[in-house]
């Protein structure tokens, strides 16, 4: 799937979902994910980079990103 401009998206490679704190990595999306669904929502938090989210306290998403800390 192509990264998103939709909701709070710019482009950005990984978007949080404020709903679960689960953070995605576009650029390797699955069905699972869900992303529409979260936009769709307004979910939607807009990372440059993976290790902000983190900081942040988001949990990797474990269909995209593959390493879960739950």
């Amino acid at each position: 799937m192509a990264r998103r401009t939709t909701g709070q998206m710019n482009g950005e490679r990984y978007m949080a979902n404020t709903n679960k704190e689960e953070i995605h990595d576009l650029d390797n999306e699955q069905t699972n994910c869900q992303i529409d669904v979260i936009i769709a929502a307004s979910h939607d938090q807009p990372y440059a980079y993976l290790k902000a989210a983190l900081d942040d306290g988001y949990d990797p998403c474990a269909w995209c990103l593959e390493v879960s800390a739950r």
